[in-house]
């Protein structure tokens, strides 16, 4: 992936992850390098949990609004990760096409 972002910077993205599904890590890992939609879910919960993490820092007035926002969308990126992860447990069970059927 050639986005300009430094190798650790992936590592701490995954790591936030693994830490939110830390029973799935192998799963999440292997979404992380091979889903792109995945992968940007998981800058997306990066971004949105360090904006939640610095919310103190803005005026009063704004302040709680900030926080219900990012932690609504926590929780919903969390939520589509969680249903993401499960959806690439399924397997899908085809018939092979066109194959003659045996009397």
């Amino acid at each position: 992936m050639t986005s300009g972002k430094s190798n650790s910077t992936y590592v701490s993205i995954l790591e936030m992850a693994e830490a939110h599904f830390s029973d799935q890590k192998r799963l999440v890992q292997r979404l992380f390098y091979v889903n792109e939609a995945f992968h940007s879910m998981c800058e997306d919960l990066a971004a949105a949990a360090d904006a939640l993490a610095h919310v103190e820092h803005l005026p009063d007035t704004l302040r709680e609004a900030r926080r219900q926002e990012y932690s609504a969308l926590v929780d919903a990126l969390l939520k589509e990760m969680g249903e993401a992860l499960a959806q690439s447990k399924i397997v899908m069970l085809r018939r092979p096409p066109d194959t003659p059927r045996s009397p």
